[in-house]
């Protein structure tokens, strides 16, 4: 028997989405019609998870939706937005109603946990893939190219445990039923760092979530910023589901594996007493200074100058 039509997912699978703040005409038009906050810059960000690259193709598909919205919504906690809206490309190989409720039920469950309203989109036949635009607003927006020689680096959580969980979500290590669902909640449901943008919002001079792994993110605020990172691996906060492998591997992933979607961000010298009263769990673990010529980010363990394996995930 075959499965909904196009015009039949739209409206029997995402059509059900609630409407949010600021939507004056949502799904089932050309266009969404929106209402930008007075006063606020609006933040965009679009993001393409490829089947098979960036997730499973088998996993649960409430899941794998869970993970594609959360991600994208991590881009808006990097810039300190407030998420507001977001349209979806689904790409399918076929049309499967299982499947479809499976995926709308856990995209729009992420959507409500989030305050994020779904306002359009696509569908199409292919391979499967899911590309999200996330849309919000902010008053103030936090940037890669704001911090300076001297600020403090920070990451706002611990690191590694995605990609120690990756392994069990590919099969490749078989852990009992607690373990795997740990390492599926840290893999497909990472949580973007919306309300520790908002705290650090007027503190911070620069901030990135951590997708590609922390030395590589944090190389982009040193590009944009024009100043060398020097990070102290010891002080660096390892998740436990990394700790429990060896200590270097540990390490490793903590540093390189990325998909942990904390922030790393700056502070200025003089914010410092003012971050620290927020009583949040972020943790230094290096310094800002100036560039002798390309900026670069440095790392030391115990002293010595360390270098990772293999550099932070690209795509090319």
């Amino acid at each position: 028997m075959p499965g909904p039509g196009e015009f039949d997912i739209i409206r029997n699978y995402f059509s059900r989405a609630p409407s949010g703040e600021g939507v004056v005409l949502g799904i089932g038009d050309d266009c969404a019609l929106l209402q930008p906050p007075a006063g606020e810059l609006l933040a965009t960000s679009v993001d393409t998870l490829v089947a098979d690259r960036h997730f499973p193709a088998g996993a649960n598909a409430g899941l794998i939706a869970s993970r594609a919205l959360r991600v994208n919504v991590s881009d808006l906690a990097a810039m300190n937005a407030r998420p507001l809206w977001f349209t979806l490309a689904l790409t399918l190989p076929e049309s499967d109603a299982d499947w479809l409720q499976a995926f709308a039920d856990g995209l729009l469950e992420t959507a409500r946990e989030y305050g994020v309203a779904l306002v359009g989109g696509d569908t199409t036949r292919g391979p499967l893939s899911i590309t999200i635009q996330v849309t919000g607003s902010s008053g103030a927006p936090l940037r890669r190219d704001g911090a300076g020689a001297g600020d403090a680096i920070y990451v706002s959580g611990p690191l590694g445990a995605a990609a120690a969980s990756l392994p069990v979500i590919l099969g490749q290590r078989s852990v009992s039923n607690a373990d795997r669902q740990r390492a599926e909640t840290a893999y497909f449901c990472p949580e973007p760092q919306l309300k520790t943008a908002a705290a650090i919002g007027v503190i911070a001079s620069s901030a990135v979530d951590i997708s590609d792994g922390l030395l590589a993110d944090l190389g982009h605020i040193c590009r944009a910023s024009g100043v060398t990172a020097e990070v102290d691996l010891e002080a660096v906060p390892v998740a436990g589901l990394a700790r429990e492998l060896d200590e270097a591997r540990a390490l490793e992933l903590a540093a390189t594996g990325g998909d942990d979607y904390q922030l790393c961000f700056t502070v200025p010298q003089a914010q410092i007493a003012a971050l620290e009263a927020l009583g949040l769990d972020a943790v230094r673990i290096g310094t800002l200074v100036a560039a002798e010529g390309t900026p670069e980010v440095r790392a030391q363990l115990r002293g010595e100058t360390w270098t990772p394996a293999a550099a932070g995930y690209q795509h090319f």
